[in-house]
């Protein structure tokens, strides 16, 4: 069996240790044998047809002081070495992260990329659910100012975002007939932004739903701090166990198979009461939260469900 695996992450010295889903596969990976290697995206690059990065070898340790350490110099080496590749940087997904994933695709197939970075590429995140539009509140998506504004007239209340950003930034709440956070004096913005109606079962949280290979393997709710409307973890958002209520069951139901369709293996999303919001393929975060309100330990079922699937033994 090739037991070394590669993560692909941005800098790891900066990783929130209590939220970060990244180390947890990591760690898990270590405990089956797997080595380890580590590169920033800076450091992927392509050379005479093979797809190769700048790195180090580490062990991984569970100490929120000291949890990594560098086993290797920096070296570079040739991806299709290993079994399987993580791909795990954030976004913003610009087009740093989507050269990441023409290289990766260069790989021969026998190294397995996760999530698969044509489907990463493919299925922008706060687009992807528009397959599924009949679980999401009124949405749009334009650079165009008076279209926003002609929303917001619409619903009174909303929510606006960037199309490509992450972790809550950017995220305004406008319902006193002007928007806020956008400078509306010119007639188009720079990048494409997403205005949502405000769904006001935000303050029993932004439930995150993990999927693995498809199925649906645990949820955790997301509360956001008193005065904010931003439930992300990275924007102050409190975990709380949550069952699975409103119409969960039912999108999950549909979502499932077309992400396994779409070989997107480790993928969150985002309901807030009965409404999708975002399917997160990139980055998603979220186990280790499920794990410690539920008692699990959803990093096993991660290794289990993806060495079933490759017949690994």
């Amino acid at each position: 069996m090739n037991s070394k695996i590669a993560i692909q992450m941005d800098e790891i010295n900066l990783i929130d240790y209590e939220f970060d889903s990244s180390f947890m596969i990591g760690l898990e990976g270590q405990k089956r044998n797997y080595e380890i290697f580590y590169y920033h995206p800076n450091d992927l690059f392509i050379d005479s047809g093979i797809v190769k990065a700048k790195g180090y070898y580490i062990e991984l340790f569970e100490k929120d002081n000291n949890y990594y350490k560098f086993l290797s110099e920096k070296i570079d080496i040739n991806l299709s070495e290993f079994k399987f590749i993580f791909l795990r940087q954030d976004p913003p997904f610009n087009m740093h992260y989507i050269t990441s994933t023409y290289l990766l695709d260069c790989l021969p197939k026998n190294t397995i990329v996760i999530n698969n970075p044509t489907a990463v590429r493919n299925c922008t995140e706060k687009i992807l659910p528009f397959k599924f539009k009949e679980f999401m509140p009124p949405t749009l998506i334009t650079q165009n100012v008076n279209d926003m504004l002609k929303f917001l007239n619409t619903y009174k209340d909303i929510i606006t975002k960037p199309l490509y950003g992450n972790g809550g930034e950017g995220i305004n709440r406008s319902n006193n007939g002007k928007l806020e956070g956008i400078d509306s004096s010119g007639e188009y913005l720079d990048l494409p932004m997403i205005s949502q109606k405000y769904i006001p079962e935000i303050i029993q949280g932004d439930r995150r739903i993990i999927f693995f290979d498809g199925e649906y393997v645990g949820s955790v709710a997301r509360i956001p701090i008193e005065g904010s409307i931003k439930a992300n973890f990275h924007a102050g958002g409190i975990a709380k166990k949550t069952d699975l209520i409103f119409r969960d069951q039912e999108i999950i139901e549909a979502v499932g198979p077309e992400l396994k369709e779409l070989d997107l293996f480790f993928v969150g999303i985002d309901i807030i009461g009965n409404f999708l919001t975002e399917i997160n393929v990139t980055s998603p975060t979220g186990i280790k939260q499920i794990n410690k309100l539920n008692n699990v330990k959803l990093e096993q079922v991660f290794w289990d469900k993806l060495e079933a699937k490759y017949k690994i033994v």
